[in-house]
């Protein structure tokens, strides 16, 4: 759910990357007919077969994601094309477990402008490599036609893919000329092929910063969201840990001071029980602020954290943390309370025998971890609850979250974050 402000768009025009967008034009013009056929091929059958039994469906789901395939395929082209700083393409996800959350997110990929925007693109890229094609074509039938007069047995020879035929005295300077004219309609479409890609691929000012409100905005609600189900999680493990013991521990002390002249022996024995009773006090309000928060976090990383949490884990954990350097303070800190609950959730509720954890941090500047359990599945996000505290914990560090758990098992909690947030 991360938004990138995109730079000032370098020149189109740089003699070196024409060139490369006429290569990848060429390509086009031959691939991208065949893709786009595909595209219709699958929207002809999915509409046509959607009363036959519902097999349509499957075919618009099949469109859906091959949508999204191109979008991200364009979206990586002209970003390595021209270095636009586009962020790359994700499948939209709503958040939300079972079926009705497959379809939410599969309304959302639909629904994606980005998705759109690539498409589109692709399809103005492949019109444009047809054209390129035809081109070099015509510069290849110049290029032979001006040594025509060496070879031609006839009074005229045609030139190729125009359905012109240029008598022979002609053919040297018709020759030039189409493949000049040639050569300069390709560059025409290079450049073309730039502009038009800005155009269409690179948001405006005022969707970039329409889109920053509104990521800004659903942030904030998280924030909120994330705080109120902290505070509630604070309030519960208080009212049903440490205030019940403490409780237990003045009335102990009553007791005992009621029996200390009667019978000094039973009250010694009170007093140890509430001595005892009191280290356990102390030690639930350690967990407790290492809850709130892991000191070391702060000191010694998001690897040395996890260890000493799979340490202190009830159930078994396999960790496997591969990151190089640190991310920032507060990325760090929703990764570990993610995986923190979601250990939580498969001990009390998944009765899972082992939970495996991974933690990678990409090359494109992201964290990814992945919290899997082997326990009995059908986790629901429910408001208040250890997986809403995830999801908006989350979003408020402006990453993305998915949870999966069918009935039966394993539940699978994903989260990607912005390293640098």
């Amino acid at each position: 759910m991360t938004t990138q402000i995109v730079s000032p768009a370098p020149s189109v025009t740089a003699p070196r990357r024409v060139a490369a967008a006429i290569a990848h034009l060429a390509a086009l013009g031959v691939v991208g007919p065949v893709v786009l056929t595909i595209l219709g091929t699958f929207l002809g059958l999915g509409v046509g077969l959607l009363v036959v039994f519902l097999i349509g469906i499957v075919f618009l789901l099949g469109l859906v994601y091959m949508l999204y395939g191109v979008a991200w395929f364009e979206t990586a082209r002209i970003d390595g094309l021209y270095g636009f700083g586009l962020p790359a393409r994700r499948l939209r996800t709503s958040g939300r477990p079972g079926f009705g959350g497959f379809l939410r997110s599969l309304w959302l990929q639909l629904i994606d402008p980005g998705s759109w925007r690539g498409v589109a693109n692709f399809t103005i890229a492949t019109v444009l490599g047809w054209i390129v094609v035809g081109l070099v074509g015509i510069f290849a039938s110049g290029v032979v036609l001006t040594f025509a007069p060496l070879y031609a047995d006839g009074q005229a020879v045609p030139l190729v893919r125009t359905g012109i035929d240029v008598p022979v005295l002609w053919a040297v300077p018709v020759g030039l000329i189409a493949a000049v004219l040639a050569i300069a309609a390709i560059v025409g479409c290079g450049i073309l092929h730039g502009v038009l890609a800005r155009a269409v691929m690179v948001p405006s000012r005022e969707a970039q910063l329409a889109e920053a409100a509104r990521t800004s905005s659903v942030q904030r609600a998280g924030a909120v969201r994330a705080a109120d189900v902290e505070r509630t999680r604070i309030e519960r493990d208080l009212h049903d840990g440490v205030q019940p013991r403490l409780v237990s521990v003045g009335m102990t002390l009553g007791l005992a001071q009621q029996k200390l002249e009667s019978d000094p022996e039973a009250a010694k024995a009170l007093i140890a029980e509430a001595h005892t009773s009191t280290k356990a006090a102390i030690t639930e309000l350690r967990q407790l602020a290492r809850g709130i928060h892991t000191s070391v976090l702060d000191d010694r990383g998001l690897d040395a954290a996890l260890s000493a949490l799979a340490g202190r884990s009830v159930v078994p954990v396999h960790l496997d943390v591969r990151i190089d350097g640190r991310c920032s303070r507060d990325t760090e800190a929703a990764a570990y309370f993610a995986i923190a609950e979601a250990l939580t959730n498969a001990a009390k509720h998944a009765h899972a025998s082992e939970v495996r954890v991974v933690v990678r941090r990409r090359d494109t500047g992201v964290l990814w971890a992945r919290v899997e359990d082997d326990g009995v599945g059908g986790a629901r996000i429910l408001a208040g609850g250890g997986l809403d505290g995830i999801v908006n914990r989350i979003i408020a560090a402006g990453g993305d979250a998915r949870i999966d758990s069918p009935v039966g098992g394993p539940t699978s909690v994903e989260v990607s974050l912005p390293c640098a947030f």
